[in-house]
């Protein structure tokens, strides 16, 4: 039975540095899940969040403390956004997400 349940939400665009072996693994373990990999990291980092104890007790101890910005996020523009929505809902002259 899987640790936890893999489910779709709003998502933005970043980038990370996997391992290539954890790369390889995370393809296999969305694969068992039948999901996409970034839902898979998704749900792990949340079940990891809650279970960590020392993190909690880190959060409850510094509610607002500002930490430096290590996750590189994708910028996207208003039409990169719009023709991605009108290609996930079948609009566009081919149904491919523009990039």
């Amino acid at each position: 039975m899987p640790l936890f349940s893999v489910k779709t939400s709003k998502k933005i665009d970043a980038n990370i540095r996997l391992e290539e072996s954890t790369a390889k693994m995370l393809d296999r373990y969305a694969h068992f899940h039948k999901g996409p990999a970034d839902d898979v990291v998704n749900e792990a980092l949340e079940y990891i969040f809650t279970k960590d104890k020392d993190f909690q007790q880190y959060l409850r101890s510094q509610p607002e403390e500002q930490v430096p910005v290590s996750l590189r996020i994708k910028k996207q523009t208003p039409g990169v956004v719009a023709a991605r929505n009108a290609s996930k809902n079948g609009a566009g002259s081919n149904g491919a997400a523009a990039n």
